[in-house]
């Protein structure tokens, strides 16, 4: 699927364009992705981040193939600590989690409940299922990992290696949307 596709928040104010395939679709089970998604999902109005088992979906991207033609304006950033290398982006017109940005990574990852419909569901591989509270057993065939598999990491260094070892800034939602529990 080596088109363009475009990532859009709940009322369409917001739209990001990502061109080619993923580097790795992936169902992360990490401590900092629930707790921010149980953050983010209690917005007012804010759709649903998390899939039922607590995991967040995402689509790993090279930043070099993200554009944000519209609504750049709108999008805020929260994180878990202010030192935070990691960001969460919103859309603030209906609260929509847009996309984590690991700012020093040369990958930004949308969320895929934001993904076109029939892109949501498929996954490479899930992974960090060592931080969840309790196992949790599953009956199909996607690889899933304790933690970071070394697959995972092959396929961030893949990319950045065909990006020239880049690391280009995503410079959108850098406002910050504020955490009422600290206000």
């Amino acid at each position: 699927m080596n088109g363009e596709r475009r990532i859009s928040c709940v009322c369409n104010e917001v739209t990001l364009h990502v061109r080619g395939d993923p580097i790795v679709s992936a169902e992360c089970y990490c401590t900092s992705c629930r707790r921010a998604a149980e953050f983010l999902q209690r917005l007012p109005s804010a759709p649903r981040l998390q899939e039922s088992t607590g995991a967040t979906r995402m689509k790993l991207y090279r930043k070099d193939r993200v554009t944000c033609p519209k609504g750049g304006h709108l999008l805020r950033e929260y994180r878990l600590a202010p030192d935070s290398q990691t960001r969460r982006v919103v859309a603030v017109c209906c609260n929509s989690p847009m996309f984590l940005d690991f700012i020093p990574g040369h990958w930004l990852s949308p969320f895929s409940k934001r993904c076109p419909a029939g892109e949501q569901d498929t996954i490479d591989m899930r992974t960090m299922l060592g931080d969840c509270p309790s196992p949790i057993n599953f009956s199909d065939e996607i690889p899933s990992h304790q933690s970071h598999s070394f697959l995972f990491f092959a396929k961030l260094i893949s990319a950045w290696a065909a990006m020239g070892f880049r690391r280009p800034t995503f410079d959108y939602g850098y406002q910050k949307l504020g955490n009422p529990a600290r206000n």
